[in-house]
């Protein structure tokens, strides 16, 4: 036995090591360990030894299909509601402006076309006549004259003579047929059809008159010229990049990136996904875009590697727009019109290099951006509050700590509190506000352990306990732009932190949100404790990882998930991470000033149809308590004796004004209402008597319900 044979024995061996003899079949039962041994000792020591196993036939039928990824049988643009309303308002744009475009040039297309109309029939005439002398068989007739050959000529001039006798015909015919139509239309048709006919008849005339280098009409749009996508510009580009691995591929004469399916047409660009060779990843690719850019010979805004989630790290999806997404036509917002929102939905806030919306869900997370300075930071995060406004609900916090006055659209129209600037009495008036959202967020806890579980069976804050303004468990956003300033101030700096971690980790369940906004993410400005936890993330330009990775998480930028990469040119464009997906590159809306300012007054309105506007927005003054000297629940204690257990708002603003006339003086019945709500106590009817006697109802407070609130204050305060 040679050697092969051995090894071809050895083989079926291994193969059949897991399947013995039948006991009734008689055969052997064959010791592997011995076959091992004998294959070892005869087989040449140089040999190297085979570690692959028996070559397989492949899955089989089965194995292929159930692995197989099935593309989409309905295309995503048709599946999603809004991209197919996004794509619908394109269509009728674009055509719209094409008739608007024409319908304007009318007059002046017809005029040209009527002067041009003598040219036209002088054409007509000539290629009619050039037609009926058979005028393209000339040169084959003159061809057989040079050649001297005579039986060729006179077959050819027979033939000629039968096509200009029918051809004459057809003309002479045509004629009578076309003055017959004509004389029926001069004498029978109204005089609108005669002006049509004639009209018609001169604009042919005048369009077979145009010279092609000179079109009567002009182009409405001007089309983009970008190069189709073709595998082999993808290799090319991907050449370019001086990546050794893929260098050493192509030099063998193998591509160096395996496509994995075809390159088609998605959204306003082209789309290549494939795998890269052994050993290089989509990270590599990435780092090098401004150089797969110049391969591509396309602008820096089209190009855009992506990984893939699903897939191993060298799988590339190469997407090439046809414009620069930071100066792509985006489609129109549909909030900036009109419409309110529910905060507990997604609502959409920008687009992706597709062109398609890309939603946020603002209740349930809390959320960091981070940005170098003028990349769109501020904007972004005005943008944010201008959707939690939108929600006649919610409760807005907003503090502009640059002191610019960026956030004031939302701030003086809307905002419960706000404040403009980072001197020491806003420090003292951000301060108090937040140890009240701290208290505030202690009762929202109790309030929802408290609540039965086919009401709250998730233990946190749904749309319909919102809507229920007798728990107290409306939607609060806190907006907060360079809140470094906070978190660095030297004296109340720790207590910044301590809480707003807090609110990070607690306040989404309870219906409270804060969003901080900084251009220096580092751990002094963006303390750890607050950058780990936030569950929503907007990166727009950085200069490092450190920076990169305290907003979008750690490793984010070995993943290929990098800031850094935008160019200076790309304001509003950020990765964006929540909504359960992986980062993607997203397009924030561009609301400039007085769009905010229109939309933050229809969100003003909104709150009062629905009476909710309360606190800064409403010209409510409130001051700390220990810094104010006065406690709005000991007040109406004093002013609401025992003997009334109920009373009506409109007296006890009265009291309180006649107690304190520079504190309450002014004060109406709903600035009451919105002043307790903080403290848990909302109002109610209460039956109470006029002045004439008469009994009636009218919205009032308990005064238990005071002394409640009191208590609750006091012992959380010597808990704390």
């Amino acid at each position: 036995m040679n050697h092969d044979d051995e090894s071809e024995l050895f083989n079926r061996l291994e193969a059949d090591m897991n399947t013995p003899a039948a006991p009734d079949s008689g055969g052997d039962v064959v010791d592997l360990d011995k076959a091992r041994s004998a294959r070892t000792e005869s087989a040449d020591p140089d040999e190297p030894v085979m570690v692959d196993g028996p070559a397989e036939v492949g899955p089989g039928f089965m194995g292929r299909i159930i692995g197989a990824k099935r593309r989409a049988i309905v295309p995503a643009w048709l599946r999603s509601t809004s991209e197919l309303r996004t794509a619908t308002r394109w269509a009728a744009g674009h055509y719209g402006h094409l008739a608007g475009y024409h319908a304007l040039r009318s007059p002046y297309y017809a005029a040209r076309l009527t002067f041009q109309a003598p040219v036209g029939a002088a054409k007509f005439m000539g290629g009619t006549m050039r037609w009926v002398s058979d005028r393209e068989g000339e040169p084959v007739r003159l061809a057989s004259v040079r050649r001297e050959d005579a039986a060729e000529y006179l077959k050819l001039s027979r033939q000629r003579d039968g096509r200009v006798r029918l051809r004459t015909l057809v003309a002479v015919l045509g004629m009578f047929v076309g003055l017959g139509v004509a004389l029926a239309i001069y004498v029978l048709a109204p005089g609108w059809l005669q002006a049509l006919s004639v009209g018609a008849l001169l604009l042919a005339l005048g369009s077979a008159g145009t010279h092609a280098d000179a079109p009567v009409i002009t182009r409405a749009v001007e089309m983009t010229k970008a190069p189709k996508l073709t595998s082999d510009i993808v290799l090319r580009a991907l050449g370019a990049l001086g990546i050794t691995a893929i260098n050493q591929v192509q030099s063998k004469g193998r591509d160096g990136f395996t496509f994995t399916a075809p390159i088609t047409r998605d959204g306003p660009g082209w789309r290549a996904e494939g795998d890269l060779p052994y050993g290089v990843t989509v990270t590599d690719v990435i780092e090098r875009r401004d150089k797969l850019a110049s391969g591509l010979r396309r602008p820096l805004g089209c190009v855009w590697p992506e990984a893939v989630p699903d897939e191993h790290t060298g799988r590339l999806v190469l997407w090439v727009g046809d414009q620069d997404m930071s100066t792509a036509t985006k489609p129109a917002w549909p909030l900036i019109k009109g419409g309110s929102i529910d905060l507990f939905k997604p609502v959409s806030f920008g687009t992706d290099q597709r062109g398609r919306w890309v939603e946020i869900t603002l209740m349930y997370i809390a959320g960091v951006i981070g940005a170098i300075p003028r990349m769109g930071k501020t904007f972004l995060l005005r943008l944010l509050l201008l959707i939690a406004a939108l929600d006649s609900r919610a409760e807005v916090h907003t503090y502009d700590l640059k002191g610019t006055g960026d956030l004031d659209p939302v701030g003086e129209r809307v905002s419960h509190r706000h404040r403009a600037g980072d001197d020491d009495e806003d420090i003292e008036y951000a301060l108090a506000d937040l140890r009240e959202l701290r208290t505030e967020l202690r009762r929202r806890a109790k309030v929802i352990r408290s609540l039965p579980r086919d009401i709250c069976p998730e233990s946190k804050v749904t749309s319909e306990l919102a809507n229920k303004p007798k728990l107290g468990l409306h939607p609060i956003v806190i907006g907060v732009d360079e809140c470094q300033v906070w978190f660095e101030h030297p004296k109340h700096g720790a207590e910044f932190e301590e809480i707003c971690t807090d609110l990070v980790k607690r306040g989404p369940a309870t219906g409270i949100v804060l969003l901080l906004a900084t251009q220096r993410p580092d751990a002094k400005a963006l303390p750890t404790g607050i950058s780990a936890n936030a569950s929503a993330r907007w990166c727009l330009k950085v200069m490092g990882q450190l920076e990169n990775d305290m907003v979008l998480g750690t490793s984010s930028y070995k993943r290929g998930i990098r800031a850094t990469m935008f160019s200076w040119k790309d304001k509003g464009i950020h990765y964006f991470v929540g909504e359960g997906a992986d980062a993607r590159i997203v397009s924030s809306v561009y609301v400039d000033a007085p769009t905010a300012e229109v939309i933050g007054l229809r969100a003003r309105r909104l709150r009062e149809a629905a009476g909710r506007l309360t606190g800064h927005a409403a010209g409510e003054s409130f001051e700390d308590r220990e810094t104010s000297g006065f406690d709005l629940l000991a007040d109406i204690v004093a002013v609401v004796p025992a003997e009334e257990p109920k009373l009506w708002s409109e007296v006890v603003v009265a009291r309180l004004a006649e107690l304190r006339p520079d504190v309450y003086g002014g004060w109406e019945p709903e600035q009451l209402a919105a002043a307790l709500k903080p403290h848990g106590v909302s109002t109610g009817q209460v039956w109470g008597k006029t002045e004439a006697g008469k009994g009636a109802n009218r919205r009032g407070i308990e005064r238990s319900h005071i002394l409640t609130a009191i208590a609750e204050r006091d012992g959380s305060r010597d808990a704390s």
